[in-house]
């Protein structure tokens, strides 16, 4: 082990220790070379080593494959990103979506105005996708299509069915053959029978007394596999982002995309506001500036696990993160290791913009509830600053069948300089994050955006 391998592994491990998470897996690609360090156990229950095939389920990071994968069918003349998604989902028809033509394009780049996510479960039989577009194009929009971005897990779950309708194969099916086999992804899976058989690492959650416990719903239902249910490993993730940092061949020279299109997927289609995730969207990827580098990513999160996968093109570097503890522990996490990481091996450091001092004017403005058709936001006070909590809807929670994540305690919240209605959260799980209000013609707030969704105000 070379000297930044261990300091790597130090790190790593510190970390891990310090913030209590059971289990994690970094990779970094650097300098032409692999660097991956793995630490602790798949699950506190039932403990066993984590390692680089170790299979982590890495949420959102999912979109990515969905995205790419659509994008080899475009490639192939299959698909029309400029084309009403209709002309490939007919089930995609309702009185929301028939006024307002959605587009492909505006799927991949959150645009399309559709709900963060439906909280329905269409089943896990092969007809999942094809009745989420059915329940998806009955539900009203949350913004008139290419107005702006609002972050779309039902978006991407719609892009799915495309793929579905177009190859003729189920999505899991069409993703495998598109991507993983010819990427050597063998760690790389939707289905629980095909991961069940191979080493895989369970999320965790603090109950009552703070002490970790197994997390008992272990990934999303089926149509969700589109914007957040693929599991992979660390070696797997590094492969994948080695062909993010390619021409479009796969490590043998098959040619698997145009090098165009692969460059168009971290070109701007539209920008971001105040938002930590990225300064604007790509073809599904986060597109942000740091210290004068450009960086794409995407992070993901699921019950009790989160992943992180950041790539820096003109550095020729990547990051993975992937980590086993909730609600807030595995966040941090895989954050401190991605500001490690930039700023060892590239000298490149994050700084977060420093909030106002409260002022109780402001804050009365924005003060209340916000929801979306999942979650609730509240904005509180206690007379010397404001707070956010995030949680699911009671009526969500209870209608559920299976466990959802735990809810995040209210932390602090400060607005920014400079644009009166951005702010950062200061403290707990969503540190660091960044968002803005939205305001009415006549001025009033209206809405607030967190982690790239829209909340409507409720209160």
């Amino acid at each position: 082990m070379n000297e930044m391998d261990k300091e790597l592994a130090e790190f790593v491990s510190a970390a891990a220790v310090e913030l209590g998470v059971p289990g994690v897996a970094v990779g970094i690609w650097a300098d032409g070379r692999e660097h991956i360090v793995c630490h602790g156990v798949t699950s506190v229950r039932n403990p066993l080593p984590v390692d680089r095939d170790t299979g982590f389920v890495i949420g959102s990071v999912s979109k990515t494959f969905t995205a790419t994968a659509l994008m080899r069918l475009v490639d192939q003349g299959l698909v029309e990103l400029d084309a009403p998604v209709r002309r490939y989902v007919p089930e995609f028809a309702g009185p929301a979506v028939a006024a307002h033509e959605v587009t492909v394009s505006q799927l991949l780049n959150h645009t399309a105005g559709l709900e963060w996510k439906l909280s329905a479960d269409t089943g896990e039989g092969e007809d999942a996708l094809a009745r989420h577009a059915e329940l998806l194009a009955a539900a009203p929009l949350v913004a008139e299509p290419g107005t702006r971005p609002s972050y779309s897990q039902a978006g991407f779950n719609l892009a799915g069915r495309i793929i579905e309708n177009v190859t003729g194969r189920t999505f899991e099916q069409a993703v495998r053959t598109l991507l993983f086999e010819p990427l050597g992804l063998a760690d790389s899976d939707y289905a629980l029978n095909d991961v069940m058989t191979r080493r895989f690492a369970v999320g965790h959650n603090a109950d009552d007394t703070g002490a970790l416990a197994v997390a008992t719903q272990w990934k999303d239902n089926r149509s969700n596999n589109p914007g957040g249910g693929v599991v992979s490993s660390v070696g797997d993730l590094l492969r994948w982002a080695r062909f993010h940092l390619g021409d479009g061949r796969t490590a043998e020279g098959e040619r698997m995309l145009s090098a165009e299109l692969l460059r168009r997927m971290r070109v701007e289609t539209v920008e971001l506001r105040g938002s930590t995730l990225g300064d604007a969207f790509g073809i599904c990827w986060f597109l942000r500036e740091v210290d004068g580098v450009a960086i794409i990513g995407h992070g993901g999160s699921g019950n009790g696990q989160f992943a992180d996968l950041l790539i820096v093109p003109e550095r020729n570097f990547a990051v993975i993160v992937m980590s086993n503890a909730g609600p807030d522990a595995g966040l941090e996490f895989d954050r401190g290791v991605v500001r490690w990481a930039l700023a060892r091996y590239l000298g490149v450091v994050e700084h977060d913009p420093e909030p106002l001092p409260y002022d109780a004017a402001r804050a009365a403005e924005i003060l209340g509830d916000y929801e979306n058709e999942m979650m609730r936001l509240t904005l509180e006070t206690d007379g010397s600053g404001v707070t956010i909590g995030c949680a699911i809807k009671p009526e969500v929670r209870a209608a559920a069948e299976t466990e959802l994540p735990p809810d995040l305690p209210p932390a602090a919240l400060g607005l920014l300089p400079g644009d009166a209605d951005e702010y950062i959260v200061t403290a707990g799980g969503l540190v660091g994050q960044r968002g803005y209000f939205t305001r009415d013609e006549s001025g009033g707030v209206v809405g607030i955006d967190l982690a790239g969704r829209l909340f409507n105000r409720a209160r």
